[in-house]
């Protein structure tokens, strides 16, 4: 009878899939207890291995967590590089980049949340780069603000820098209700929401269109006018009261 033979990788390959299956551990532990609440223990644990292994990979909690962020970040960077450089005109590519940050939670829905919750707004993230890896991808959204302007498709006056801060800014509010089960994580749900952050984006919450200076003026008489005749009303009924 022929034994089967068990093909070994390499050394270097084995490491590699070992950091791995830790760091998808600590992205499940971290989503279900938390930065501050998970210990070492939990995350081997979840990952299969001996405590101290997770500490020949990792010297402390804090650099886990920062290999989890730089992981998963640089997942979502080439994702919005690679659809904006197939896609042309401002509105599709504003579009492709929401498309990619709901498509990353659609997948990995820990993976997101840990990026959100542990790393974006927690004082547990404090040890992560966070400062570095945003602007690159601030910067990268900035420049299809640029482009758009030079192409005369938005405003001159827009600043890119900021524009592009609101945009993730609007993606992240959006992916933080299903992060915190303020809304169901259903595909449906997803694709609507994905479609309302980019429409609220590009053309405001009620598809509200810029006001011309002359109507402004006007609805400041009637607002005046509006003022002052309530006033001589409540100067006639007063009177009236007194009668």
């Amino acid at each position: 009878m022929a034994t089967k033979r068990v093909t070994k990788l390499p050394r270097n390959e084995r490491e590699a899939e070992r950091r791995k299956a830790i760091l998808r551990a600590a992205v499940e532990v971290f989503s279900k207890k938390g930065f501050q609440g998970c210990r070492i223990a939990d995350v081997a644990r979840e990952a299969g291995v001996a405590y101290g292994l997770v500490y020949h990979y990792f010297k402390d909690k804090d650099e886990l967590l920062g290999s989890v962020f730089e992981l998963g970040w640089a997942s979502f960077l080439a994702r919005v590089t690679a659809a904006l450089a197939h896609q042309d005109g401002f509105e599709a590519r504003i579009r492709s980049v929401v498309h990619v940050a709901f498509e990353a939670y659609r997948r990995e829905p820990k993976g997101v949340k840990v990026l959100i919750l542990e790393v974006g707004r927690s004082p547990s993230g404090g040890s992560v780069n966070r400062g570095g890896a945003f602007a690159n991808v601030i910067e990268l959204a900035a420049n299809i603000f640029r482009e758009a302007q030079g192409r005369g498709e938005i405003a001159a006056h827009l600043d890119p820098t900021l524009a592009a801060a609101l945009l993730f800014g609007s993606i992240e509010m959006g992916l933080t209700t299903f992060v915190m089960g303020l809304m169901e994580r259903r595909d449906d749900v997803l694709d609507h929401a994905r479609d309302q952050v980019a429409e609220t984006f590009l053309h405001g919450v009620v598809g509200a269109r810029p006001v011309a200076a002359d109507a402004v003026v006007a609805a400041d008489a009637l607002a005046n006018e509006a003022a002052s005749w309530n006033s001589r009303s409540g100067t006639k009924s007063k009177a009236a009261r007194r009668d």
